[in-house]
């Protein structure tokens, strides 16, 4: 059979006129119904939907942990397929002659900031201090909790749930995105990355589906994201003396907190949307990854220097090492150690798992949008190893420097014994006391916070935007950006309000589970269509769309 060129044209219904012109009403009012739905349910119902989530949340982690495990796993392998393939390396995301629009600064910036950064200030100081405590390698008695035996361990687990997995699933979601949206001319939404699979029908009703199902994800999970911000912008606010109205007595944000905190992210993040990627999301960016390398830098100079370095080289030989059994083990079984094991593993490792699979339509067509004209090899390198690289950076001068004080007795308890959030704040008053110098870090670590909360929500914000457009990249109608940057806050706040931030993590693993389905799919995809693009190119059938505009030349 003739080799015919690929489907280079998917039409998407959408609106000539009225208040949705350019959107598909299809995909943009179901969106936002069962967004509406979900939030009301939770004002109205709270005790029910409390209940409700934390029992489909009980099963999916009982019943789906193995496809969780297996899936991720299947991201990492087509990465370094991907990489690897010469054929497929060389391939650009664009035209032949495309060149990058950003800077690699920027570029990596705006990567590392919207992808991950807000969790770097909470999890790379409270993550490490937990598994320093209890991990696998306790529960099976091969180490002893706190005890210096465990501070490898402790690495090497912090490390597989921030490191190469989760950027390979940003990665397999922004290679399927770029690729068919600026090589075949798709549409740069989600469905756009299956047409090797299905076709045309995509421009349809399951089209619709896939889009819907994206679209809810990414809102549950940049408002898991949120959640955990929110905390610890409470946190710091008290730290600084301007935010104690902002907590109850049991030391969580009160409902006054939660919601005052909400409307200054979400209103900072919705005024940054309106001004586009290439003006309030790249300087947003570029601020935060000023103010994370001064912290850094503060915390290798003035933090535990040598012990942050033997973590960090020696941490990474240990989890590269055992990354093949930790990435395929799903622990189960009926005796004591194996129940414990199990229960771990679905609090930790099952739950990020979801985390970056609900993360990934959002970062993955982020990346996409900011990496026209970058080689799959340049992509996967620049998408994977870099940012996975700086978080283990994070964890191990942040987190090394609080294990460090703990283990010397400087902390005496104090960090253990502070919430996830305010670990951190901890740990810099430890080192600099609570006068002056510990205030300003303070506020240094605030004004970072919220520079990543702002980053991550406004490109949610202009993602999920996009995606309701059929993938138009142009200006949006502001009333569309006002109402999702209300309805991610409006998630957030709700589901604290019944639940806290467990709540919120219920609600993303539920809606994780179906597009952690389409992102294999996406996989599968990419690989045929990147195997026949090498038939058709052997045969000099074209492999990319000639309607495509090239982008300007450096």
């Amino acid at each position: 059979m003739a080799l015919r060129p690929p489907l280079m044209k998917l039409p998407i219904k959408t609106a000539d006129s009225g208040f949705y012109r350019g959107f598909s009403i299809d995909v943009t009012i179901t969106a936002k119904i069962i967004i509406g739905l979900l939030v009301i349910w939770a004002v109205a119902f709270p005790e029910q939907a409390g209940r409700i989530l934390s029992e489909f949340n009980g099963f999916i982690l009982t019943n789906f942990a193995t496809w969780y495990v297996w899936v991720m796993a299947l991201f990492v392998i087509t990465c370094l397929v991907l990489a690897i393939w010469p054929a497929a390396g060389r391939l650009k995301m664009g035209l032949p002659d495309d060149k990058p629009e950003f800077s690699n600064f920027s570029w990596f910036s705006m990567m590392f900031g919207a992808g991950i950064g807000v969790g770097m200030l909470t999890w790379a100081v409270a993550e490490p201090i937990y598994h320093f405590g209890n991990n696998p390698d306790v529960i099976q008695g091969f180490a002893a909790g706190k005890g210096e035996d465990n501070i490898l361990n402790a690495y090497k687990w912090s490390y597989l749930h921030w490191g190469f997995t989760a950027w390979a699933s940003y990665a397999i979601a922004g290679l399927g995105l770029g690729y068919f949206a600026y090589r075949r001319g798709l549409p740069l939404t989600i469905r756009s990355s299956l047409t090797p699979l299905f076709g045309k029908s995509l421009s349809g009703p399951f089209g619709h589906l896939i889009d819907i199902v994206a679209v809810v994800a990414t809102i549950l999970g940049v408002a898991q994201t949120l959640g955990f911000g929110v905390n610890q912008f409470v946190d710091g606010m008290s730290r600084i003396g301007v935010g104690d109205w902002l907590t109850g007595d049991d030391g969580q944000p009160s409902s006054i907190g939660i919601i005052f905190s909400i409307i200054v992210i979400m209103g900072a993040s919705t005024l940054s949307a309106l001004s586009g990627v290439g003006k309030g999301i790249k300087w947003l960016s570029n601020i935060n990854m000023a103010l994370s390398i001064f912290l850094l830098a503060f915390l290798m100079i003035f933090g535990s220097t040598f012990f942050g370095l033997w973590t960090f080289f020696v941490g990474i030989w240990e989890y590269v090492i055992a990354l093949p059994g930790m990435m395929f083990t799903v622990y189960g079984g009926e005796n004591p150690v194996d129940m414990d094991l199990a229960g771990w593993q679905g609090s930790w490792t099952v739950f990020y798992w979801a985390w970056w699979v609900a993360f990934a339509p959002f970062v993955g067509l982020f990346l996409a949008r900011i990496s026209r004209g970058r080689t799959i090899r340049e992509f996967v390198l620049g998408a994977v190893f870099v940012p996975a690289l700086m978080c283990f950076v994070w964890f191990a001068w942040a987190g090394g420097t609080a294990i460090d004080l703990e283990l010397t007795g400087q902390a005496g308890g104090k960090i253990f014994e502070a919430t996830d959030g305010g670990k951190i704040f901890a740990m810099t008053d430890i080192l600099l006391g609570n006068g002056t110098l510990g205030w300003l870090m303070a506020v240094v670590i605030v004004i970072l916070l919220m520079t990543y909360l702002v980053t991550s929500a406004d490109s949610a914000v202009l993602i999920v935007n996009t995606i309701n457009a059929a993938g138009d990249e142009g200006p949006k109608a502001r009333p569309h950006i006002i109402f999702w940057g209300v309805a991610l806050g409006a998630v957030v706040a709700a589901l604290l309000l019944i639940g806290g931030i467990g709540a919120i993590q219920t609600a993303m693993v539920i809606g994780a589970l179906p597009f952690s389905l389409v992102m294999v799919l996406m996989a599968v995809s990419l690989i045929k269509a990147i195997f026949n693009d090498g038939k058709r190119a052997a045969s000099g059938v074209t492999t990319y769309s000639e309607e495509v505009e090239a982008t300007p030349a450096e």
